[in-house]
């Protein structure tokens, strides 16, 4: 039983060194017919329709695009409130930082705290650490946390918070209902963006390239009419988001502003160009608690006698987030190669499908089996041809030369013409004639041997003249 087994696997191991190569045949299937010619219908309409057109599977492409932004803001309004009075606003104020980065923030409405100056006062009554009820809720030297000082030890009964050290008044905190900047809608932004791509030495300017100076001056960012007009009011910007700009001033938000190069290089530079699109970042319901955007600065300054007071500011409005992407493709035989091969290979995978399910799932799967697989050992067929086994074939080809060799031995070069001369029988019929082989003739004479019947082989010349 151990040697059976040992057997086996000795002769599992040694087919796999076998090799099989492919025989063809042609089976007059429909089904399988019509499913392979459609998973190749299939196969090519996914390599020329998708990869090569839509995808253009046939060029090198490249991402890594090089881009640098500048950003200019222009406008002015005037603000007058009851603290302060009137104020112009210029681009140098609402926009932070006023140097032209690629993300910056406009100033749409504010709290101003002005005059402020260090000392003690009251803590606000809206920090929950800074309410008391005695002195010993504030512990002198700590600091009150959210809220605006350190805590000197006393509890002011009046407002029912402790004293701190800070500046002084503390914040006003109630935020204007309409925004102080609305105005701002009208303000405009100036977005300047270059790319370059590393790979292919390609580089382009959003900006209209145009001799005329004043177009910069006049045009404003349309989709339809002015697509590669590269300053923008803040107004529609915000309306391309979904949402209205006098609404989003009050608390602020967040604006995303995308812009995509999809160069295709094998046409002209003309053909590349920028695609805008603008979403909001934040949450989109404006009375969410998370949505807007605010922070806080202070302006500082010296009266007469050198002390130092300051004016802080709680300042709402719109975050511009630019974000640059982009890719160029151009032509290229080594993509070109891998797309053809691929489809060459799913190809492939269809006729191996279409083969298991003939060979394996269908009731005549036997009958195609015996005529695609086939054992072929050359060694063994000669072997045979050696012991004396000769097949069919080399039977029939044995045969004809046998039967040729015997038709040649009947034929003697020393035999001479056998004759035999006509004579009459009793009815008149002449006798049959025999002959034997023939010899040439020469000068008008023939040469014949006459063998009666019960005599001895002998030869017997005759001669006989022709008149």
């Amino acid at each position: 039983m151990q040697g059976g087994q040992m057997a086996g696997w000795g002769g599992f191991f040694i087919s796999l060194l076998n090799y099989k190569t492919e025989k063809y045949v042609i089976a007059e299937n429909r089904r399988i017919g019509i499913l392979f010619r459609l998973y190749q219908l299939a196969v090519l309409g996914y390599i020329i329709g998708w990869v090569f057109v839509v995808k253009k599977g046939y060029q090198e492409r490249e991402e890594a695009i090089q881009t640098s932004v500048i950003t200019k803001l222009k406008g002015v309004t005037l603000t007058n409130t009851s603290e302060t009075g009137p104020y112009l606003w210029s681009a140098e104020d609402y926009v932070i930082p006023p140097n032209g980065e690629q993300i910056f923030f406009i100033v749409t409405n504010y709290i101003e705290t002005p005059n402020q100056r260090l000392g003690f006062c009251a803590e606000s009554f809206k920090v929950p650490d800074g309410r008391c009820q005695s002195d010993d809720d504030c512990v002198e030297g700590e600091s009150v946390a959210a809220g605006h000082g350190m805590k000197t030890g006393l509890c002011v009964n009046s407002t029912g918070t402790c004293e701190i050290h800070a500046w002084c008044p503390v914040e006003y905190s109630k935020r204007p209902e309409e925004p102080l900047l609305g105005a701002a809608e009208n303000f405009t932004i100036y977005i300047k963006n270059f790319i370059r791509f590393p790979k292919f030495e390609f580089s382009k300017s959003n900006v209209l390239e145009t001799t005329d100076d004043s177009y910069l001056k006049r045009c404003s960012y349309d989709k339809d009419n002015h697509p590669y007009c590269p300053i923008f009011r803040l107004t529609d910007l915000v309306a391309s988001t979904g949402h209205e700009f006098q609404d989003m001033a009050v608390k602020g938000g967040s604006i995303g502003v995308l812009i995509e190069w999809n160069c295709d290089l094998d046409k002209d530079s003309s053909k590349c160009n920028p695609e805008y699109s603008f979403t909001r970042l934040d949450m989109n319901m404006n009375n969410s608690v998370t949505s807007g955007y605010n922070f806080r600065y202070a302006r500082y300054y010296k009266d007469q006698n050198g002390e130092t007071y300051r004016t802080l500011y709680k300042v709402y409005g719109i975050r511009f987030d630019i974000m640059i992407n982009g890719q160029a493709g151009k032509f290229n035989i080594v993509p070109t190669i891998i797309a053809i091969g691929s489809g060459l290979a799913l190809i492939g995978v269809g006729a191996f499908v279409c083969d298991m399910i003939l060979l394996y799932m269908m009731n005549t799967s036997s009958f195609y089996r015996e005529r695609k697989f086939e054992i072929i050992n050359f060694k063994k067929e000669r072997s045979k041809a050696k012991d004396g086994k000769p097949g069919a074939r080399e039977r029939r080809s044995r045969k004809p030369a046998a039967d040729k060799d015997a038709a040649n031995n009947i034929k003697n070069p020393e035999e001479t013409e056998l004759t035999v001369e006509p004579s009459s029988n009793d009815e008149g019929q002449p006798s049959v004639e025999k002959r034997g082989p023939t010899i040439p003739r020469n000068t008008g004479q023939r040469y014949s041997a006459v063998l009666p019947q019960g005599a001895e082989h002998k030869h017997h010349i005759t001669f006989a003249s022709h008149s």
